[in-house]
């Protein structure tokens, strides 16, 4: 018998309108208004990469094959979905949140790391740890530790990581072939008007999702409003996400208004009325230090 796919229509709705968008801004809204083809374009691709987040949680159907192939088309062209979903998912592994060895997300260093880096890796880093510096320097330093990284990859695993890059490699070509030769753009300005914006929207959102505390569920923020949720799915609940990954991005609102009160309880207070509250404290100051405050360790734990 065959199985029969349950469709999330919102969210493969949402797919079809993010591709038709950015097709229909890079086409024609950028040769008659330059300025508003280029806002269409930067959030579509933004809007993709936060539906590619989706994807790999198990939307918007049943099959995973069918979800891939749903956003392998990447605008975004830097991170393969393969890749992402592996990290992602090993990222939810709650109880290692902001682990500098265990969890791939982490933005923090280990100490025994850190005295050995180079100082102008160290002032990097340091300047990356402000909202203003993510948004800059996020975009190109995840890029290059995630090739750096799988360029190390050995035995079975490097084959898979040589097979997400190569699936990935087919879905960035009608990408660029449509870059260059429908929208007329030159691939440089794609990349750096595009798709670095882009990834600085998601920076935003991902500068402070996380933080040390003792408790797993106190290492989870919540930006309660802002204007940006649609486009980020609403993962600015991101501890209602990371308590409850299978459940749809539209869901997510309505689980963090039933039980509001629990859900700051629940993470220790660590809460943001919106996001330019978050820019207005750390635009120029770090939030986190490099160095993680507990998990200082030269190796991973034994198990």
């Amino acid at each position: 018998m065959t199985r029969q796919l349950r469709l999330e229509w919102p969210t493969l709705s949402l797919i079809v309108a993010a591709y038709g968008t950015w097709l229909l801004c890079g086409w024609i809204v950028y040769d008659a208004w330059p300025l508003v083809g280029w806002a269409g374009l930067m959030l579509a691709t933004a809007l993709h990469s936060s539906l590619v987040h989706e994807v790999c949680h198990g939307h918007p159907t049943r099959n995973g094959r069918v979800n891939e192939a749903l956003v392998t088309a990447n605008p975004g062209l830097i991170w393969p979905y393969r890749r992402f979903r592996t990290m992602h998912l090993q990222h939810h592994v709650d109880d290692r949140l902001t682990d500098p060895f265990d969890d791939p997300e982490s933005f923090y260093r280990a100490e025994v790391w850190y005295a050995t880096a180079p100082a102008a890796m160290r002032r990097l880093l340091a300047w990356s740890n402000t909202l203003i510096g993510r948004l800059v320097l996020g975009p190109p330093m995840s890029a290059l530790a995630l090739v750096l990284g799988d360029l190390r990859a050995r035995g079975a695993n490097r084959r898979a990581v040589a097979r997400a890059w190569f699936l990935h490699g087919l879905g960035t070509v009608p990408v660029i072939a449509t870059v260059i030769w429908l929208f007329a753009m030159p691939l440089w300005l794609y990349l750096v008007a595009v798709v670095w914006p882009a990834a600085s929207i998601i920076a935003l959102r991902a500068f402070a999702e996380h933080r040390w505390h003792e408790t797993p569920e106190g290492r989870t923020i919540i930006v309660e409003k802002s204007a940006l949720g649609p486009l980020f799915l609403y993962n600015n609940l991101h501890l209602v996400h990371h308590c409850h990954p299978g459940v749809p991005w539209y869901n997510l609102p309505g689980l963090y208004r039933v039980g509001r009160d629990d859900w700051r309880r629940r993470n220790a207070g660590y809460v943001y009325p919106n996001y330019w509250a978050l820019m207005r404290q750390h635009l120029w100051r770090a939030k986190e230090p490099v160095v993680h405050p507990i998990w200082r360790r030269s190796a991973p734990p034994a198990e």
